[in-house]
This record gives C-alpha cells, sequence and structure tokens, in this order.
C-alpha cells in the first residue's frame, strides 16, 4: 500500500488477536519512526499487549519472522529499511527481505505486514517513516494489513452459515 490510490481498511473484532512485531535497527530515526506507527496502530485496534522484538537489519526479518508464525501469532508484521548505497548490496538485500517475507506468510498461513521501506534516499525514508514532517506512515499502514488479512482469515475458519 503506497500513497495515492491506498484502500481505506476498516478492521474491527481483532483486540483477541496475537500480534508480533519485528523491527530491525539500521537507521535509528527512521525505524523509531515505523515503530512508533507500528505500536500506535495496534494500540488504534485494541491490541494492546503486541510482542516487539528488534533484529539487527532488515536481512534478519525472515528468520525471526518465521518463528514467531509457528508460536501462534495472528499474524507478524515486519519492519526494516534498505537504502540504496553505490554497490549492488541494495538489491541482493531487498530481494531476500521480499522473498523470504513472502515465503513465510505463504508457508505458515499466517498474514507478515510489509513494512519494509526500500528507498533511493534516507529522505525518502524518512518521508514514509511516520515522524513529523512525513506524508507517509509504513509502520501503521504495514500493521492494518496484517490485522485486516488476520481478520480474514479468521472469517475463513469460521463455520458457514
Amino acid at each position: 500500500m503506497s500513497g495515492k490510490g491506498a484502500p481505506e481498511l476498516t478492521v474491527k473484532n481483532c483486540g483477541d488477536l496475537r500480534i508480533a512485531v519485528v523491527a530491525a535497527q539500521w537507521h535509528e530515526q527512521v525505524m523509531d519512526g515505523l515503530v512508533d506507527g507500528a505500536l500506535r496502530a495496534l494500540h488504534e485496534l485494541g491490541i494492546d499487549e503486541p510482542t516487539l522484538l528488534r533484529v539487527p537489519g532488515s536481512f534478519e526479518l525472515p528468520v525471526v519472522a518465521k518463528v514467531l508464525a509457528g508460536r501462534g501469532y495472528d499474524a507478524v508484521v515486519a519492519l526494516g529499511v534498505v537504502i540504496r548505497g553505490g554497490t549492488p548490496h541494495f538489491d541482493y538485500v531487498c530481494q531476500g527481505v521480499t522473498q523470504g517475507l513472502v515465503q513465510v506468510s505463504v508457508d505458515t498461513g499466517v498474514p507478515v505486514g510489509f513494512g519494509v521501506l526500500t528507498c533511493d534516499t534516507e529522505e525518502q525514508a524518512l518521508d514514509r517513516a511516520g515522524i513529523a514532517g512525513s506524508t507517509e506512515d509504513k509502520g501503521h499502514e504495514a500493521v492494518t494489513a496484517a490485522v485486516a488479512t488476520a481478520t480474514t482469515l479468521r472469517s475463513l475458519a469460521e463455520p458457514w452459515r
């Protein structure tokens, strides 16, 4: 979900969901904004006791997300930021993280909110971090998408009427 065209998601009856947030530590100001946005979204949804874990960088997000998905969480939200540098490292990290998180979600059936910023510049990351002056709040959006998907999956488990 990004900028123009993003859906207005309404999520209800989700206060009993178990949600975990796993967040990278690189780029502290951006990450603080993403985590704050995620926790604010969870609070607004009535989920007041999420699990929050920190990992060194974005590349470590998939393995921790997989363990959390296997421990009974209804959704996992992955937060990170990768900023383009002068080498192909950016491409490898972005591809690995994205594919890893998709694999976790598909293999486990647990939604993974994708709050990993892949930006050309630090300014772009700050603009999406949900801090003062940002135009977007990707931490908040990642939580909302993950929780909305978890409630959809829960509705599939309910008996048909």
